[in-house]
């Protein structure tokens, strides 16, 4: 099975266009420590011939033509993408499916309330409907669903019940004590003729035992790195926000991710989904050799992944 990361950076990018952080300062500059990074999204394939795309980000566009394998076959308008999974609704990762709208036909697997959010708050599939034919499919924890005739089987796990900004019509789902709805999903896919086996989680609320459990005995992880301090948006005059109000685990600090990697022996462990204020991305930081020393990864665009 082959993986591309085809974006590694969480909403807005890196550089976000409208942010003066020292991290996007920098990278402006062309700062050697730091690299650019579009929307979180990853490619998967059984044989490098057919690919399916996790998530579908505003700039799915730059990343299909950023990466040869995913190009326009010889034939006219024939493309080797006929699949996207989508791991919630946010905007950054739901966006690109409007820019797929000359394709003949596509494949779009979501959780149930995802599907709905795409219904009625942020109406793609009516925008869509008469473009291309499109399948919208649900995707539920615990029940699997096969890719490439079945050569790679992929079983959805749950990861969060926060709702993007946007679907305000369903934030009951998210209030305390409320029924816990899937918004948010992780996916573990298995090469049934390797074992190779993978794990995308770009999404984490909390570092659950389930999650665990799915990472355990994974091949490669590519795990939540959005923001490394609970507090990063605070520190840097931002937001109010805490991670957890956003709906991810950070890095650091007790419970945090970072706490439980250290603790799997998966064989390659790489953070993904990385905030443009997160000091990870600086190369040359104490955090970003942390993470070295402890051998996890931070991603980047167009690292190639084999298992």
């Amino acid at each position: 099975m082959l993986l591309k990361v085809l974006g590694s950076a969480a909403g807005g990018g890196f550089p976000q266009w409208n942010c003066g952080c020292p991290n996007c300062r920098r990278v402006r500059m062309h700062d050697p420590s730091l690299r650019a990074r579009l929307h979180n999204s990853l490619a998967v394939s059984d044989d490098g011939s057919d690919w399916v795309l996790i998530n579908a980000t505003p700039d799915i566009g730059a990343q299909i033509e950023a990466h040869a394998e995913l190009a326009p076959g010889s034939s006219i308008r024939q493309t080797p993408i006929s699949t996207v999974l989508l791991t919630d609704g946010e905007l950054d990762h739901t966006m690109g499916l409007l820019h797929l709208r000359e394709s003949s036909a596509i494949d779009v697997y979501a959780a149930a309330p995802v599907l709905d959010a795409l219904k009625e708050a942020f109406p793609v599939r009516q925008i869509l409907e008469p473009y291309a034919a499109y399948r919208w499919l649900e995707v539920s924890p615990q029940e699997s669903f096969p890719l490439f005739g079945g050569r790679v089987m992929v079983y959805p796990f749950f990861l969060g019940s926060k709702p993007p900004r946007y679907a305000s019509v369903h934030r009951s789902s998210h209030k305390e004590g409320a029924p816990t709805s899937p918004w948010v999903v992780g996916y573990r896919m298995v090469d049934q003729r390797t074992g190779g086996t993978a794990v995308y989680a770009p999404g984490v609320e909390s570092w659950s035992n389930e999650l665990l459990t799915q990472l355990e005995s994974a091949d490669c992880v590519l795990v939540d790195g959005t923001f490394w301090h609970s507090d990063e948006l605070r520190r840097l005059d931002i937001s109010e926000l805490a991670a957890s109000d956003m709906g991810h685990v950070p890095i650091a600090g007790p419970g945090g991710s970072l706490e439980g990697l250290s603790r799997i022996a998966a064989g390659r462990k790489i953070y993904i989904h990385i905030n443009n204020t997160n000091p990870i991305l600086d190369e040359a930081s104490a955090e970003n050799r942390r993470l070295r020393e402890l051998g996890i990864e931070v991603g980047y665009d167009g690292l190639k992944l084999e298992v």
